[in-house]
């Protein structure tokens, strides 16, 4: 079972489309568990109409429909986090299911910044905190029975990304064919280890209480490649403009992120996929509430846009296969 943060310091690079189109593909042979952790919510806003997104910020016919209502006794102080409910996405014949974020998440970012430090003091509160995502997605992982989980947060290095990307295996990042993108990179990978190292030495001051620690993560956080998002082609060749970008992220993320010689490797071999535009595919797709890949004529797609829908598929089958043999999980059947 494999946790994957797919994260940027970025925004706009097509991150939470990407997580919401792999959770379809993977839904076609494991058992599949989304998890919102940007306060922004829109992967929640990706599944779910207003209607259904209302009904579970206000609660609803089930107990902590949303991440936030289910952290919410620890971070009031009353208890601990509680068994948060899983939303199985409509068509997805039980294969799919989804943690609800919520905007209140936000509200977790000084708590979060505060406990992280007293970690390093032993205190047994401060590390409930810390881990309380971590602890929530093993809780609905099991009780989902999921078989990998896909996490996706928000673009910035705060408190909250920093407890999310803690829950994960592996990170994977979605980056746009520009300079911030490239910025970025350095960014994460400076986070990373830095995170990586604290939570080690923290983990030698967790608290004795035996089931506290069995349940906390290991931090391990590895990176697991990159995906070019969004670029223009001409000839099946990036755009200039564009490639003047692409060509530098190999080098920087064997630097930066994988803190190894810019040398060493072949040039392109973390990346893990190169995905283009779809046209007008995403518009279709947003409003028929399914993965491009799943539109029929019956949803407004005819002529030119059918084989984009077929390459669409094609596009993420491939990525889907990569990830999957890169995060070790057992080779799909069916995608």
């Amino acid at each position: 079972m494999s946790t994957i943060a797919f994260f940027n310091n970025k925004g706009g690079v097509g991150k939470t489309s990407l997580v919401y189109h792999l959770s379809w593909m993977f839904s076609l042979d494991y058992r599949v568990l989304a998890v919102d952790l940007d306060p922004q919510c829109n992967l929640s806003g990706m599944f779910l109409d207003e209607r259904e997104l209302e009904e579970a910020w206000d609660g609803g016919e089930h107990n902590n429909q949303t991440i936030y209502q289910a952290i919410s006794p620890l971070k009031a102080g009353r208890g601990d986090i509680e068994q948060p409910h899983v939303h199985e996405a409509e068509g997805g014949d039980g294969e799919l299911g989804l943690l609800i974020g919520e905007t209140n998440l936000s509200l977790c970012e000084d708590d979060l910044s505060y406990s992280w430090n007293m970690c390093g003091g032993g205190d047994e509160r401060a590390f409930r905190v810390t881990s309380m995502f971590a602890r929530l997605i093993k809780k609905a992982r099991s009780k989902f029975k999921a078989d990998i989980v896909l996490v996706d947060v928000g673009p910035n290095l705060g408190a909250i990304n920093r407890a999310a990307l803690l829950s994960c295996d592996y990170v994977i990042l979605p980056l746009g064919p520009d300079m911030f993108s490239l910025q970025g990179l350095k960014n994460v990978g400076m986070s990373l280890k830095k995170w990586r190292n604290e939570w080690k030495e923290y983990m030698k001051k967790a608290p004795g209480d035996a089931e506290l620690r069995d349940d906390l993560p290991d931090g391990r956080m590895t990176p697991a490649g990159y995906l070019v998002m969004r670029h223009s082609v001409r000839l099946n060749r990036p755009t200039k403009a564009y490639a003047h970008w692409i060509e530098q992220f190999p080098a920087v993320y064997r630097e930066k992120v994988l803190l190894a010689p810019r040398a060493a490797g072949s040039p392109g071999e973390d990346c893990i996929a190169s995905l283009k535009d779809y046209r007008s595919l995403m518009p279709m797709a947003q409003e028929s509430r399914k993965p491009m890949f799943n539109l029929k004529p019956g949803d407004g797609v005819f002529g030119e846009n059918q084989k984009y829908v077929r390459r669409c598929y094609d596009d993420f089958k491939k990525v889907a296969k990569v990830i999957a043999s890169r995060c070790q999980l057992p080779e799909p059947r069916a995608i």
